[in-house]
């Protein structure tokens, strides 16, 4: 073996997604390299996830990354594992881990900036001073990786490292995982027949446009009642939304599975006929959109963040202003009246994440960032795991 890579999330592993999936892929690649790898998550995977992750040369952690015992819980990792690289995903870019990284001789260190801005929020540049003293606590980063290119600008404006050492990598959809049966997620939610779905996977909160999508909702369910929306996710805000939805007079058309072990696996996106995002943040990327899309699903979206970096307006589904309702019921409307452009909008999203968002294509870029050459062929599985 090579080493270890030790890999920082400052996420929890409830559900098999975005996440996990770049986890799995990335320990593969790192097993063909002959690198252990360790995923350090806030809490303790679920059993789905677990089972999901085990694979050979993979170690799991935990450990919290606010308050007093962060800077020790870094020490105890490194001091465990002493890794060659040391990778943060979902953390501050600026801290003092990368300091204590180089006090235990880590190689090199990196950080994913997996960071949605808030709403209306424009990545302008920071006055010299402030540039330069970030660029001198983030002095011992190998470099930061923006998982949008409008993550990039903001990482950029910010000035957190010197230049060359801020790249673009998209995130990805793993194209060989099985995509669920849609007749299956229809019956177990007892859905009605002749209902046209329009799905969104997300949290359950403000900042997600649940709100826009019910009033969306209300719109389209006042010209025609064949179609049923269905929100995938959990959240604080779920109870309060459910109570609007009730007021609204909608609340027979609308489901609200809560958190679902393995959406893709479990047939949401395979269910629906339209998928939605109606953010209102400045999103980093999008990866339940990216997702909708292997799925061959069209995407009505809102134009913040990186969200107009993966559905292409007018081609592989449509985008729309947040906080624009009306915009997103017409163009929902627009999709459900016409199933030849369903289907041509769906074909152009999965080419789409085919040639831009695949996930080995994805892990293999960053591999290449970390100095690690993967003998095996695109999409083979190390000796003994499966796919």
């Amino acid at each position: 073996m090579n080493g270890c890579v030790l890999s920082i999330f400052g996420v929890a592993p409830r559900k098999i997604g975005g996440v996990e999936t770049f986890a799995r892929e990335l320990s593969c690649q790192l097993l063909r390299a002959g690198s252990d790898s360790v995923l350090c998550f806030l809490e303790n995977p679920t059993p789905a996830v677990r089972q999901f992750l085990d694979l050979p040369g993979v170690t799991i952690e935990t450990a919290q990354w606010q308050g007093r015992m962060a800077a020790r819980n870094m020490m105890r990792l490194l001091n465990r594992y002493h890794p060659d690289i040391l990778h943060l995903h979902f953390l501050n870019p600026i801290s003092i881990y990368p300091w204590l990284a180089r006090s235990y001789s880590i190689r090199k260190v990196f950080l994913t900036d997996q960071i949605s801005r808030p709403e209306g929020y424009v990545p302008n540049r920071n006055p010299w001073w402030k540039t330069r003293l970030r660029q001198i606590l983030n002095l011992p980063m190998t470099g930061i990786v923006a998982v949008s290119d409008f993550n990039a600008r903001c990482g950029e404006a910010l000035g957190l490292v010197r230049d060359g050492r801020l790249v673009r990598i998209y995130n990805g959809v793993d194209l060989t995982r099985p995509l669920g049966d849609g007749v299956a997620f229809r019956r177990k939610y007892s859905i009605p027949e002749g209902r046209s779905i329009v799905l969104q996977v997300s949290w359950i909160i403000p900042e997600k446009g649940i709100l826009d999508l019910l009033d969306a909702a209300r719109l389209i369910l006042s010209t025609r009642t064949d179609v049923h929306f269905v929100f995938v996710g959990e959240g604080e805000y779920r109870r309060e939304y459910t109570e609007y939805a009730v007021k609204a007079g909608i609340a027979d058309h609308v489901t609200w599975t809560g958190l679902l072990n393995d959406p893709l696996a479990e047939g949401v996106y395979n269910a629906a006929d339209v998928a939605c995002q109606l953010s209102r943040f400045q999103e980093a990327f999008g990866w339940v959109i990216a997702e909708a899309m292997t799925c061959r699903r069209p995407v009505v979206a809102t134009d913040v963040g990186g969200i107009p970096e993966i559905v292409q307006d007018g081609i592989s589904g449509f985008i729309v202003p947040p906080r624009q309702p009306n915009l997103g019921a017409q163009r929902i409307l627009q999709l459900l009246d016409s199933a030849p452009l369903r289907r041509q909008m769906g074909d152009a999203g999965r080419a789409r994440v085919e040639d831009l968002f695949d996930l080995s294509h994805k892990v293999a870029e960053l591999m290449d960032l970390y100095g690690l050459e993967v003998p095996s062929a695109r999409g083979a599985a190390p000796e003994g795991v499966e796919r």
